[in-house]
């Protein structure tokens, strides 16, 4: 039984990882500043499923807010924080780089901060796929170099990583990184492919279709995620007394510091994902042919080894039975 700080509570992850934490009997204080990068609406529908339940309490505070973060340490022991708020999105960092360094970095800083001003046992962080970037090499493990990232975003997660890695080094601050494999579910982020196709099919409008398919994605269905990321939480990470300077790992430390893959280690390529769209929404979609965006790779493959080894993560959704799982939540929460 855990007092648990979740924060990005009203986001797609963190609102699953709430419901789930209050279902296995933790305290959960879950925290977000409900911005409008998209429908602060679905924002608050999500948060409806969770406030009143018993041992759940909501605060509405932004990450980069010194004083504030300050105060939700102070207020409350937690013995987990399980950090899932960020400014999410590839092409939007192209756009508004700025909010991407004040919520991912300024805002990764005061949860190491908080975390370490208050003796927090073990922090879980949202890392991502996308700090791989340039990386050809197939699967990506996190024990390959990650140095050349392709967005800003990337860029930012990838600081994120080297932040934990500081405070596990300096104060002993145990901290584990995910990087997580384009997650997909009920109460998705409608800026992601999925809620984007489903949209547009239903509108009977045209769907883009970057690199006209030939993408491949390692697509991670909700409820694995969950449960991969709360069995993390469990298990503290320890130094790997087998690291060395003159070879080092970079999944692991002489620190108390861990980061994982966690995805489905099954790409599709993006044509048959939405195959399986159609099917399910009982609809084809007109394609609209693009090119491949800036910041965009071609594709991320997850090599989920040491995750299966350390807590004993096994994904078991395939896309076939997901996505008919999401297509069933959007039709009943947009009534269509």
């Amino acid at each position: 039984m855990h007092t648990i700080l979740v924060t990005g509570a009203a986001g797609f992850i963190g609102y699953h990882l709430c419901a789930q934490f209050l279902a296995r009997g933790d305290t959960v204080v879950g925290l977000d500043n409900l911005n409008d990068y998209y429908s602060v609406q679905l924002k608050r529908d999500r948060l409806s499923q969770l406030i009143g339940q018993p041992g759940f309490r909501f605060i509405e505070a932004d990450l980069a807010d010194d004083g504030a973060m300050e105060r939700v340490f102070k207020e409350t022991a937690f013995t987990r924080v399980v950090h899932m708020a960020a400014q999410a999105g590839v092409r939007y960092s192209l756009e508004n780089p700025h909010a991407y360094i004040r919520s991912n970095v300024v805002g990764q800083l005061n949860i190491l901060e908080g975390c370490r001003q208050t003796g927090v046992p073990h922090l879980v962080y949202a890392s991502s796929s996308s700090v791989y970037g340039a990386n050809t090499r197939m699967p990506f493990s996190v024990h390959h170099n990650v140095d050349h990232p392709v967005s800003l975003y990337a860029a930012t997660k990838k600081a994120d990583e080297l932040m934990a890695h500081t405070y596990s080094h300096l104060y002993g601050l145990p901290t584990t990184g995910l990087r997580f494999f384009t997650v997909y579910g009920p109460w998705g982020r409608p800026d992601m492919a999925l809620y984007k196709f489903t949209d547009a099919i239903f509108a009977s409008r045209p769907i883009d279709v970057y690199n006209e398919g030939r993408m491949r994605r390692d697509f991670t269905y909700i409820d694995d995620i969950v449960e991969g990321v709360i069995k993390t939480t469990d298990v503290i990470p320890k130094p790997n007394p087998h690291w060395t300077s003159e070879h080092p790992d970079p999944g692991s430390s002489r620190a108390p510091y861990r980061i994982y893959n966690i995805g489905n280690h099954q790409p599709v390529e993006l044509s048959r994902f939405i195959e399986v769209l159609e099917h399910a929404c009982g609809k084809t979609a007109e394609k609209r042919m693009l090119p491949m965006q800036p910041g965009d790779v071609l594709e991320t493959y997850a090599d989920v080894a040491d995750l299966q080894t350390a807590v004993g993560f096994h994904p078991a959704t395939p896309i076939e039975s997901g996505i008919p799982r999401f297509v069933a939540w959007y039709r009943e929460y947009h009534r269509c």
